[in-house]
């Protein structure tokens, strides 16, 4: 960039969304003043323990807070607003504008989780213009997607416009007629667009992508073949899918049974909102199904990427409380694996055939496709808009990569674009485009409990539990700096080539020989005139040496070590039988002990005995390898 200022550039920094798939998020700022464009989230992989969710670091967001003007949300997609619910919690969005859909289906997710009150969502239709600060000026036009109410933006800037595509791709016969707004493009390309920030998902794919209706043939034919119970199964967002696999029940009268959350919650909005037209009769409740022949059923369910809790998955590890497969079932599998998830779907395609199920699936089926622009979709939108600067984004790295090259070939130089990082600043005026610092980025993790992020440490935890389990070490030590018992050792999760009495005499081995070589410099004044054990410097001295003992003899794996510790007075004093004979008040002298056995002594001397204090515990955890980064 040349010697501009950089306070007339406008920032564009990617929170999510870049080198992945998912959790796309994006802010925009200039003049002091932020903007945000969706904020979505995305699932976590194998080594993510007991994760549901992931989300972006909003470490910038939280520090810039006062920053904040509003957000707009280009469509409905859980990567687009899944996060928008869990970042409120953290700060106030004072507006969020966006398609009826996707405010619709953000409304219930904002209800739900108790922050409907820290933002003010607004309904914005196609072609309608909203201001956001007093920098930002926006305008909503259709798109074309996978999810019905799709729109891209142009945003209007004090430094040039910038269209953002949102998802999209270029159906000319899309299922509800609504087309792209080709026009509004052009004309802003006419106008002059200073940067085009452009979803790269499919930028590996040569061609167009194919129109959603050309699903239709498809899955009537399967329609055709099932001579039972049919269970078709897709993205419950994917509402164009789902109103064509509608259409097709009423046209092979069948009876329509919808299983899992989600798909019920999106159809209920689809159909408000009038992007889903049929009958309330088609409509059955589970119940029901038992009463209706199976050549008349229709199960249209979650799990189409084999989430562990989602409805078939659960119908094929036979655990769902109401379905079970029939011998004889058709499976049709609308939808592909996304990055991530071949296994899991794989998996259950296993299950399902094996309780007798036919399944259906495969691209060379014809019954899914992408929602992704291929590269000939990505040339028309870079050939209406002719930016100056091109950024792309939404994509794992050789996506953002092949996306820059198509740009070249469109004519755009190669130091007119960057590709970027989450977390990158890109600064952007008339006079160029460059990387110009790093915010925090990264990731926040959220398990099933959802009151917190799940920390790094957390999650390492987790993962050396499940890699190579836990060692407890328990023992009690008495005040004078003495093992009072043989210690206890579990052993959880690790195989083991040491027989249980061996180890555990190796650890007792390991206690005495550190109280004995290093004793008196364990003891600390218990400030009555008196020494006692300080066992956390113990706990220090032993964490090494049994560290190195568990590696050497559970055959060099790496489990996490708790060791617990207690000083108990009531075990120390069981071996001085004098201070613990019960006194007799007004008949024997009062026995010599020290003042802190007396007071232990005392209830013993009482008409009601008072429980005895918990002993003193201490826990030193261990945490000595991870084997996923996160950063």
């Amino acid at each position: 960039m040349t010697s501009n200022s950089a306070n007339n550039a406008l920032k564009i920094i990617p929170l999510g969304g870049l080198h992945e798939i998912g959790k796309n998020t994006c802010v925009f700022e200039i003049n002091d003043e932020i903007m945000l464009l969706d904020a979505g989230l995305a699932f976590p992989t194998d080594g993510m323990h007991g994760v549901n969710i992931v989300l972006p670091d909003v470490t910038y967001l939280r520090e810039n807070r006062h920053k904040i003007k509003g957000m707009i949300v280009t469509h409905g997609h859980e990567d687009h607003i899944g996060g928008i619910a869990f970042h409120l919690k953290q700060f106030d969005i004072p507006v969020i504008y966006g398609p009826r859909l996707a405010m619709a289906l953000l409304e219930g997710k904002l209800e739900e989780a108790g922050v409907s009150d820290r933002t003010e969502l607004r309904q914005v239709r196609p072609r309608e213009t909203v201001r956001v600060g007093t920098s930002f000026l926006v305008e909503y036009i259709r798109n074309t997607h996978s999810i019905a109410d799709s729109c891209s933006v142009i945003i209007h800037t004090p430094v040039g416009i910038v269209v953002h595509t949102g998802d999209f791709k270029f159906d000319h016969t899309p299922v509800d007629g609504e087309t792209f707004d080709i026009q509004k493009l052009a004309e802003a390309g006419e106008k002059g667009v200073l940067c085009l920030v452009s979803d790269s998902t499919n930028a590996e794919l040569p061609g167009h992508t194919p129109s959603e209706r050309s699903v239709f043939p498809n899955l009537d034919r399967e329609f055709g073949k099932a001579d039972k119970r049919l269970i078709v199964t897709t993205f419950s967002s994917s509402v164009h899918r789902v109103n064509m696999i509608l259409e097709l029940a009423q046209k092979h009268n069948r009876k329509v049974f919808v299983v899992g959350r989600s798909m019920l919650n999106v159809i209920a909005h689809a159909r408000d909102l009038g992007y889903i037209k049929c009958p309330e009769s088609l409509f059955l409740p589970l119940k029901s199904l038992s009463h209706t022949a199976d050549e008349n059923v229709l199960i249209l369910t979650t799990g189409s990427q084999g989430e562990p809790l989602a409805a078939l998955t659960r119908i094929a590890d036979d655990s769902h409380r109401q379905l079970k497969v029939k011998p004889g079932d058709t499976v049709v599998f609308s939808a592909n694996p996304i990055p991530g998830n071949t296994i899991a779907v794989v998996n259950t395609i296993d299950k399902l055939m094996m309780r007798g199920a036919k399944v259906v699936y495969g691209k060379d089926k014809g019954i899914h496709v992408s929602g992704h622009g291929a590269q000939e979709d990505h040339k028309l939108m870079l050939a209406l808009t002719r930016p100056k600067y091109f950024l792309p984004v939404h994509g794992e790295h050789r996506m953002l990569v092949k996306h820059s090259e198509t740009a070249q070939s469109m004519g755009i130089p190669a130091d007119h674009m960057v590709i970027i990082n989450n977390g990158d600043i890109v600064e952007v005026n008339p006079a160029g485009i460059r990387i110009a610092g790093k915010v925090p980025s990264g990731i926040e993790l959220v398990d099933a409990s959802r009151v917190g992020v799940v920390g790094r440490d957390v999650l390492k935890e987790r993962q050396q539990l499940a890699e190579d389990g836990v060692v407890t070490i328990a023992a009690t030590v008495g005040s004078n700096g003495k093992l009072l018992a043989d210690p206890t050792v579990q052993i959880r999760g690790v195989v083991q080539s040491i027989s249980q009495e061996r180890f555990q005499g190796q650890v007792k081995q390991i206690i005495n020989q550190v109280l004995s070589n290093r004793g008196a410099e364990l003891m600390v004044s218990n400030g009555k005139g008196k020494a006692t054990l300080d066992l956390d410097a113990l706990k220090v001295a032993l964490d090494q040496d049994l560290r190195r003992l568990v590696r050497r003899e559970l055959d060099k794996r790496d489990p996490m070590l708790i060791v617990l510790l207690q000083s108990s007075v009531e075990a120390s004093t069981q071996s001085q039988p004098q201070a613990q004979a019960e006194p007799k008040p007004k008949v024997e002298p009062k026995p010599k002990v020290e003042p802190k056995l007396q007071a232990e002594a005392k209830p013993q001397v009482q008409s009601q005995p008072q429980p005895q204090p918990e002993p003193a515990m201490a826990e030193r955890r261990t945490r000595t390898r991870t084997t996923a980064s996160v950063s």
